[in-house]
């Protein structure tokens, strides 16, 4: 008894930490779903950084204070530790269990044998404000050389090199392991992206999105139609905020998305002139109801990753990618990053990009949306025109050039299909183990951002939910008109094709520069 009270009063003493957390006790409360998935993703993330083992301390307050609890909450709790490890894979090994106070604490152990964490990052920002050379010289670890050389990393289309201007969305995959970043001597080299997936206890993959205004539709996808669980905001610090980067907070916002802010190129101005584009990013911040938090040093990173999670704080950080100032920062910070959503619900991927692989034959890419995939197993793919669904089977997967038998949500995947042909298949079409429902009409709740006159029944504005584009007809609506800054309840038809959709989908419509945001609230068999 006294060598467990003094192991219980030094992991105590010491606090919270990145692989021990307290509970006091958990009810039928912590069961709700969005309850539920936050302790998932807590737990999940506890036990990477636990290099595969998490401890709960049960019994305990949040601040280290012993209460002990009864012999019921205990059972209770235990109770929920066991379905919340279920959901993510894991497993309770151990407990441990002693009287204090007339109540009881215990110490439980849950561990996993496959501990990694795949996290999405969209990085979003004006034209030429450094996204895709930050996340180049983030991956290597090598320095800019002051004229976009690590940008070439990501720009991979033959205009985009010459012109210097991302035209597609772009994916770059960065790992760490035993808590220390992966770096990549080549990013363009296959093998070496497998290597890395393979290798790394922790996967960062970023989706490098189009700052030039044209590509805004490919920004929209990039943003909606991946299973993205951070924003990271580019500024440089020569510029300031433009008109596209508050654009581009707003859609990352709308999304419901945490949000990471990087001041770039402050190489090329003065250290006042850096804080003073800080202090303008925290004014705009604090303008749409977010905390900025500017983050000096690697240490300050592990507080900020666990404030940013929860959305109204947003962290800060000033960068070089001449220099590498700033870069230890965001490597902690995106290392101590949580997974948002590790949901078990059944297999569901938007289709993002279509190929015909010579030898394989028709592949389609995205991120998973939610549940798990195996290799060999059959997916209803559509919805077609006439609303129906085919099958066909998995022939084989691959995350960034590795050969994989099993991915789940928040997995960026390229699935090898049989039993349907490229022809047949179009972007915004869905991979799904149950066969859904395809709906051409549905009920939402909209808000206009802006628009030059007034909008009406008859309005046919584009959509862009997940990965769908489609032209929508505004049928009915709860006013006789809405203009910019009206918010209403709109009955919306999709034009040319049925799609796939669900009730609290955020989406955004646009037509020339008018633009919203609206949830879908009911859909119509």
């Amino acid at each position: 008894m006294i060598g467990f009270v003094d192991k219980l009063l030094s992991i105590v003493k010491d606090g919270e930490r990145e692989n021990v957390e307290f509970k006091e006790y958990l009810t039928s409360y912590h069961l709700k779903e969005e309850r539920f998935q936050a302790l998932a993703c807590q737990m999940n993330h506890r036990i990477i950084m636990g290099k595969g083992r998490a401890l709960y301390v049960v019994g305990v307050s949040d601040s280290g204070e012993l209460r002990g609890i009864s012999k019921e909450q205990l059972d209770e709790t235990v109770s929920i530790l066991r379905k919340i490890a279920n959901e993510i894979d894991a497993k309770v090994e151990n407990i441990e269990v002693y009287p204090v106070d007339g109540g009881f604490v215990a110490l439980v152990e849950i561990a996993k044998s496959r501990a990694k964490e795949h996290i999405l990052v969209g990085t979003a920002g004006h034209v030429d404000h450094g996204k895709s050379t930050l996340v180049g010289s983030l991956i290597t670890g090598k320095p800019d050389d002051g004229d976009g050389a690590t940008r070439i990393y990501l720009d991979v289309l033959k205009h985009e090199i010459e012109r210097g201007l991302s035209a597609d969305l772009s994916f770059a995959v960065f790992g760490f392991k035993d808590g220390k970043a992966i770096k990549m001597k080549n990013p363009l080299n296959k093998a070496e992206k497998a290597w890395v997936v393979e290798n790394a206890d922790k996967l960062i993959s970023f989706v490098d999105t189009v700052g030039h205004e044209p590509w805004l539709r490919t920004t929209i996808r990039g943003l909606l139609g991946q299973k993205i669980d951070y924003g990271l905001l580019v500024v440089a610090a020569n510029d300031g905020i433009m008109r596209t980067t508050k654009e581009h907070l707003g859609i990352l916002l709308a999304m419901d998305l945490p949000v990471i802010v990087a001041i770039t190129k402050a190489d090329m101005v003065g250290e006042e002139k850096a804080k003073e584009v800080a202090s303008e990013v925290s004014k705009l911040l604090r303008s749409v109801g977010r905390v900025p938090y500017l983050v000096h040093s690697a240490r300050e990173a592990k507080q900020a990753a666990e404030l940013v999670a929860a959305k109204p704080v947003v962290p800060i950080v000033i960068t070089s990618a001449v220099t590498l100032e700033g870069y230890d920062v965001l490597e902690a910070l995106l290392y101590r990053l949580p997974k948002r959503s590790v949901t078990k619900k059944g297999f569901l991927m938007y289709i993002d990009r279509l190929y015909r692989v010579s030898g394989v034959g028709t592949v389609v890419s995205g991120s998973v949306k939610s549940g798990e995939l195996r290799e060999g197993e059959e997916v209803f793919v559509g919805p077609f025109h006439d609303g129906s669904f085919k099958k066909a089977r998995v022939q084989s997967i691959e995350m960034h050039y590795y050969r994989v038998s099993r991915v789940e949500a928040g997995d960026v995947v390229g699935i090898a299909l049989k039993g349907v042909r490229l022809e047949e298949l179009r972007r915004g079409m869905v991979l799904a183990k149950q066969q859904p429902k395809a709906i051409w009409e549905f009920e939402a709740d909209v808000v206009v951002f802006t628009h030059p006159t007034r909008i009406k029944p008859g309005y046919e504005p584009v959509i862009h939910v997940e990965t769908i584009a489609e032209a929508v007809v505004f049928e009915e609506m709860d006013k006789e008109y809405m203009k910019a800054g009206d918010r209403g309840r709109v009955k919306i038809r999709f034009k040319y094709h049925p799609h796939c959709i669900f009730e609290g989908q955020k989406f955004i419509f646009r037509e020339g520069r008018s633009k919203g945001v609206g949830e879908i609230k009911r859909i119509f068999d």
